[in-house]
């Protein structure tokens, strides 16, 4: 099975030459005195012609095949291959192994849908596109290994079963079987480890981290999943966040040759949330949150009377198209994030019409035409309510009409920081404090002083980076004086035994000269999602779960031995699906 080569590292400088290549039939064209095969390998596709008098077997689509030939110029070019110019005069073909037909279309464009896609997951991998995903990943690992090791920083692996910890999601939990009743969990990131290797002196260290965690899931989002794990010791965050530009712009050149430009502007969180209603602003189109609370001081309408936040999007252009079903179906969005409805306008004619336009005064009309630059045909859409359910929902309305006004450019990328983000945030429901972040993240040193009085007004040295509306990654400065870490959990509500139980080896730690740190992760999923150009997170790990965490084609999770169980100390009294 001798080869010489893969199949794109041919070119036309090689003209003249005898190759033997191996790969699998992607085509097969029969023109009676000539057969073309179009032979495919990991690097892509060639064309192979065989001429009258050479002996070909049968074969068929994904059989594999081995080809002896001589490089040859193609009289005419198809500028669609990278091999384009060239083709493969066959000498000899021999059949290396033979295959069934597939139940999927091995080409970019497919007909399978995701479900059988995802059952025969070694054969929707030969899909090119699906190599581009997965080469594009190994690109970066390899950006951030080399990137990373320049800047001194060391590779080490954190435990994968370890203690559960609360981080926010439901972890996963594995029982021991030496120890019945109790267990390991699967860690949701190596946050804890990470910071004790800061106190174990290593100073610089990073880790492409396997993480999991038990949470509904969507398309962006896996129950195990991998992050670009990075801690350091004795730097700012203005140090820290240029450090990670440095490498973010090594990502983008090696894998997309994209050129960012640095540095990345910072955006204050209370900033995001009040022009753009989300913590991970696309700005990639200009349609921003107006506040119009000043407006309806005085407003008789009772949904304006007593709220914490009116605010107001326009969408130019549509006003004429927006038909009693459109505006039905954003109402209904607007419940979804628990608000009763919204106040929509139409401007027509220099006017404000609608059924929400006989509640305005002349004055509020006038104020909102200036304030909002409005002109024929624009949309007003206006929600009241509280802010954090306002401003959440105007932000996902501006991004469905950017959608579908195609108002962001294809092939562009928007990089920031969002900074400054608050170090707690108060249940909606229960009014619960809870950690914005983690329970590490450090507030700023000017708002100390409010532990005591008002928690909800500090804000963190806690930082995200956002590329195209998208979270790829987020960290924080670190709390590293052991009497602010015990006041954070007290405000948290942890009792002395909480602490002990669920953080003592970590609080312990931290009497033994702990040095000011800073870390974060990026998504490797996410960031080579965005880098691929796909919405799917599915499509860039090769073994992914579906929608319902479940694995198609092995079938995971399933029931398993009586015997198994039994070792572990564990009875399962209700099997779903048996």
């Amino acid at each position: 099975m001798k080869r010489t080569s893969f199949n794109t590292d041919l070119s036309i400088k090689n003209v003249g030459e005898e190759v033997s290549l191996i790969g699998w039939v992607s085509k097969k064209r029969n023109l009676g005195s000539i057969v073309f095969i179009d032979l495919r390998d990991r690097s892509g596709i060639i064309q192979i012609t065989v001429n009258e008098g050479v002996e070909i077997p049968d074969i068929r689509n994904e059989y594999i095949i081995r080809v002896e030939g001589k490089v040859s110029k193609k009289e005419k070019a198809n500028p669609n291959l990278k091999t384009g110019e060239i083709e493969v005069l066959a000498s000899k073909i021999e059949v290396i192994n033979t295959a069934k037909q597939t139940p999927l279309i091995i080409a970019d464009e497919t007909d399978a849908l995701e479900d059988t896609r995802l059952k025969y997951r070694y054969l929707d991998l030969r899909r090119p596109i699906m190599q581009h995903y997965l080469d594009i990943r190994h690109s970066i690992k390899m950006t951030v290994h080399e990137y990373l090791s320049k800047e001194r920083f060391i590779e080490v692996e954190t435990p994968i079963l370890t203690l559960s910890t609360p981080e926010g999601a439901r972890d996963y939990l594995v029982p021991s079987r030496v120890h019945h009743g109790k267990f390991y969990a699967l860690p949701q990131s190596p946050q804890i480890f990470k910071q004790l290797l800061m106190i174990g002196g290593m100073e610089r260290y990073y880790q492409i981290a396997r993480c999991f965690r038990d949470e509904d899931l969507r398309a962006d989002r896996q129950p195990d999943f991998t992050q670009i794990d990075i801690e350091t010791s004795f730097l700012d965050q203005d140090q820290f966040l240029t450090m990670m530009e440095g490498l973010i712009k090594d990502i983008f050149k090696r894998t997309i040759n994209y050129d960012v430009k640095l540095p990345l502007r910072r955006m204050p969180y209370k900033e995001a949330m009040d022009n753009y209603g989300s913590d991970k602003p696309d700005t990639r189109f200009d349609i921003k949150l107006n506040d119009v609370q000043d407006i309806f001081a005085n407003s008789e309408f009772g949904g304006f009377k007593d709220v914490e936040a009116i605010r107001a999007i326009v969408i130019n252009k549509v006003a004429s198209v927006t038909s009693r079903k459109v505006i039905d179906s954003l109402t209904l969005e607007a419940k979804k994030f628990g608000l009763g409805g919204l106040s929509i306008l139409k401007v027509e004619n220099g006017e404000l019409t609608g059924s929400f336009a006989k509640f305005l005064s002349d004055a509020e009309v006038k104020a909102l035409k200036e304030r909002l630059h409005l002109v024929d045909d624009d949309l007003l859409i206006i929600a009241a309510g509280k802010y954090n359910r306002v401003c959440p929902l105007l932000g996902a309305l501006r991004l469905r009409y950017a959608r579908e006004l195609g108002l962001i450019k294809p092939n562009t990328y928007d990089l920031l920081w969002v900074v400054d983000f608050p170090l707690f945030e108060r249940d909606v429901e229960n009014g619960q404090i809870t950690s914005t972040h983690h329970p590490f993240t450090r507030p700023r040193d000017e708002d100390l002083k409010y532990l005591d009085t008002d928690p909800t007004k500090i804000l963190s040295y806690a930082y995200d980076i956002v590329i195209n509306g998208y979270e790829a990654g987020g960290g924080s400065l670190r709390i590293y004086d052991q009497d602010v870490q015990k006041k954070i959990f007290q405000v948290l509500g942890l009792s002395d035994e909480d602490i002990k139980r669920k953080f003592g080896f970590f609080v312990d730690a931290f009497q033994y000269g702990t040095p000011p740190h800073a870390g974060m992760a990026f998504g490797l999923d996410r960031l080579t999602m965005i880098l691929g150009g796909t919405e799917n997170i599915r499509d860039v790990i090769a073994f992914p779960k579906n929608l319902s965490a479940v694995c198609p084609m092995s079938g995971a999770p399933n029931i398993v031995d009586e015997q198994q169980l039994s070792d572990l100390g564990i009875a399962v009294t209700d099997y779903e699906n048996q």
